[in-house]
């Protein structure tokens, strides 16, 4: 659409060009001196459209380039490409984290990550993530699917804003194990945890169990640093 528009001015312009030459041709026939007192870089706008080369018609381009005010269609816009909504940040809820989500990420495009559980096959992750997707797509959210791994899905959507709703749906799902967020983590039914609809920073629950691993060895050794201390001490009464 947008290159047909941009043809459509291309040929007014070159209209309006033929007719002004035209006009300045009499002009000029009128007063013979009317070529002295043009610019050599302005003499290109003089001649026959029909004498125009690709030089010349380059400056023309350039010239409506630089006049033309008119905006792109947002329509014809990729999702990256489409100017960002205006926030009103006094309807911003600091105290409801996802909802400030769902207001920046209004019109912008998102990816999420999902998980199945039971160990399933890459068919049998096709097979119920289409039945997702289908439920999801009656209920006015689409979005594109990929199947990335047996157990692993991406979801790339268009509004950011809907990421939430359906990671709300996927959560609840049996066999939805997590869905991932923006590096944020919320644990579905097939998880065997309880689905509180709360965010987790991706691997800090794997940090804290690796300290609390390593604190434990650490007392381990300690309690048989003791011991041996005190065996010791034995031997020598």
């Amino acid at each position: 659409m947008a290159r047909v528009l941009q043809l459509r001015k291309i040929f007014l312009v070159l209209t309006a060009v033929t007719l002004g030459f035209c006009l300045t041709s009499v002009l000029c026939a009128e007063d013979p001196n009317t070529d002295e007192e043009v610019p050599a870089s302005e003499k290109w706008k003089k001649k026959d459209i029909r004498d125009y080369n690709d030089a010349d018609m380059e400056r023309l381009y350039q010239q409506w380039e630089e006049n033309d005010d008119e905006e792109p269609d947002p329509d014809d816009l990729s999702p990256y490409d489409k100017p960002k909504p205006k926030i009103d940040l006094s309807k911003l809820n600091t105290k409801d984290p996802e909802a400030m989500m769902k207001m920046t990420k209004r019109g912008q495009p998102i990816m999420m990550f999902v998980s199945l559980s039971g160990n399933p096959t890459k068919e049998e992750t096709e097979k119920i993530s289409s039945r997702w997707q289908e439920q999801l797509f009656n209920a006015n959210f689409n979005f594109k699917r990929y199947v990335v791994g047996d157990d692993r899905l991406l979801f790339h959507i268009d509004d950011g804003s809907w990421a939430f709703d359906i990671k709300n749906f996927l959560i609840d799902q049996d066999r939805c194990k997590d869905v991932t967020i923006d590096q944020q983590i919320y644990y579905g039914r097939g998880s065997g945890r309880k689905v509180d609809n709360k965010a987790h920073i991706v691997g800090a629950e794997e940090a804290e169990e690796k300290k609390k691993e390593e604190a434990e060895k650490s007392k381990k050794k300690k309690t048989k640093k003791k011991k041996k201390k005190t065996t010791e001490k034995k031997d020598e009464l």
